[in-house]
């Protein structure tokens, strides 16, 4: 039993490697094709999504008294720059 689970666990790695090295080939491309900024750490409100980018033309989204509406709001601050 144990040695078919190592048998199964080699396998399922052995197929695994490849995929990982060709994407890791392939993402510096599509960064730049697409021009991508940098890290998203979260997909939910814009001044979470990249801490170096912020959003200042949307009324009312970020305002200082507005509800909290996403989650990720609670781990992380609006950048420095937006409420100083």
């Amino acid at each position: 039993m144990l040695l078919a689970s190592l048998a199964l666990a080699g396998s399922l790695l052995h197929a695994a490697l490849p995929r990982a090295e060709a994407h890791t080939q392939h993402a510096p491309m599509l960064v730049r094709d697409l021009g991508l900024t940098g890290l998203a750490l979260f997909t939910e409100a814009r001044y979470t999504r990249h801490l170096g980018l912020g959003d200042r033309h949307a009324a009312f989204r970020d305002h200082p008294m507005a509800l909290e509406h996403f989650p990720s709001g609670s781990l992380l601050p609006p950048p420095r720059h937006l409420h100083d």
